[in-house]
């Protein structure tokens, strides 16, 4: 009698190393985003010389992202996760390279195409999520998604208070002090890329899909239908629970890229204007430094420090439930910031309540948008979804701009209000029709 590779291997203890490395890598990726996020916009403003590009970063790399995504989907889906990951993470190195070029060159283009690089760097970590339940059992799904969702949050949140280290950093290397918070992305994103490239093996996507073979006792030996973005749909279509979790997570994604993106401007004036009334018409840039930068990491903090808890929610309390929460979240968090616009402690709790929001519905709509399709067509799927995500994100980054300039931050938070109530309602009545016994396929 002779063991196969695949019969050889514990599945489960695959499984638990596959999400540790995943976690590892994700917090050490996670620098090179909060720092991009932090000070993106005020680097576009002061290379472009004008505001009206104050949301070009945000809007170049969820756009970036959305690109990437199917391609990296797409190379998952023929090499296995790892050759995607990487791929993506040792791009996003390139980006924050490019832009501490940028700095010391002052060129605004060069700071757009590393933008556009670290999108994909953003578009691997979305689906390093995906990679977390290939393996995993179904009850414990959730938990496992949200377990790689959460480990990017030290590194997130270390990212925007990154500014003043960096700028010490910056001097010491000889270069212009802003540019220093990009030397930990790039240095946190090349310890990532290494790590997946060396740790992760096997495969999971691989594994998993030669352990669905042994149990089926049958091999096409084809090769692997190329994925579409015609063919995704078409997939999400022949579910309503799939397009529920599809629509839950890329309306999450859009609302919080639009209000999150134009805040550390909104704060920028907000607390130059308090200096203007009170000092004489003298401006503090550090204290805007300052908030902005506690300000965007507790909004960090929100998206990320609670999803072993949104995980747990998902697993125990239900998919449906859990995204009704999250857009519960996302729709206070936008009238309390909206409202809210001139006093700074509402504006930060309106950011936290918004990443706790993005945080429950994106962890239970890819929980259930994962198991909602076939096998056959979930990294595709996946794939498309992340797409989605990225275009929803830069159409918010894009427009969020121009909503501040037309109807201000309170007008821009409530137009994103209509957006979430709008999902909302529907998760709520698909989670009435479940527990009153009526199948949602």
């Amino acid at each position: 009698m002779t063991t196969s590779p695949t019969t050889a291997l514990d599945p489960h203890r695959v499984q638990r190393r596959t999400v540790f490395l995943l976690s590892a890598s994700q917090l050490l990726s996670g620098v090179g985003n909060g720092a991009t996020l932090s000070i993106g916009s005020l680097l576009a403003v002061d290379l472009s010389g004008s505001e009206a590009w104050a949301g070009s970063i945000t809007t170049v790399l969820t756009l970036a992202a959305a690109i990437a995504a199917l391609p990296l989907a797409r190379l998952a889906e023929a090499r296995g996760r790892r050759v995607g990951l990487v791929t993506g993470l040792v791009a996003a190195m390139m980006g924050a390279l490019l832009f501490i070029v940028a700095v010391m060159t002052r060129s605004f283009p060069i700071l757009i195409l590393g933008a556009a690089l670290l999108g994909l760097g953003t578009a691997a970590n979305l689906q390093a999520r995906f990679a977390a339940v290939d393996l995993a059992e179904p009850e414990r799904r959730g938990r496992s998604l949200s377990t790689v969702v959460w480990a990017i949050t030290i590194g997130a949140v270390a990212g925007p208070n990154l500014i003043q280290p960096g700028a010490v950093v910056g001097q010491a290397l000889g270069l212009p002090p802003i540019a220093g918070p990009f030397v930990f992305s790039a240095g946190g994103l090349l310890l990532a890329s290494v790590l997946l490239f060396l740790g992760l093996r096997p495969d999971p996507l691989l594994l998993a899909r030669r352990l669905a073979t042994a149990a089926n006792g049958n091999d096409s030996g084809g090769p692997t239908p190329r994925g579409t973005v015609a063919s995704g749909l078409r997939a999400v279509r022949a579910s309503r629970r799939a397009v529920l979790s599809l629509a839950a997570v890329v309306a999450a994604h859009g609302v919080m890229v639009a209000v999150m993106s134009m805040t550390p401007l909104h704060l920028q004036q907000l607390v130059a204007g308090s200096h203007e009334g009170h000092h004489g018409g003298s401006t503090d840039d550090t204290d805007a430094l300052v908030v902005i930068g506690l300000t965007i990491s507790l909004h960090i903090a929100g998206m990320f420090a609670l999803s072993p808890l949104w995980g747990w929610l998902t697993d125990r309390a239900g998919r449906l439930q859990t995204i009704a929460i999250g857009h519960g979240m996302l729709l206070l968090a936008v009238l309390i910031a909206g409202l809210g616009q001139d006093q700074p402690a509402l504006v930060t709790a309106g950011l936290v309540l918004l990443g706790l929001g993005w945080s429950a519905a994106t962890i239970a709509g890819s929980t259930m948008l994962a198991e909602s399709v076939s096998p056959d067509s979930r990294v595709t799927v996946q794939g498309v979804s992340d797409t989605l995500m990225g275009a929803a994100g830069a159409v918010g980054g894009a427009t969020s701009g121009l909503l501040l300039a037309w109807i201000g931050y309170t007008g821009l938070n409530v137009a994103s209000s209509v957006v979430v109530a709008a999902v909302l309602v529907l998760a709520l009545a698909a989670a009435l029709r479940a527990r009153a016994g009526v199948t949602i396929n």
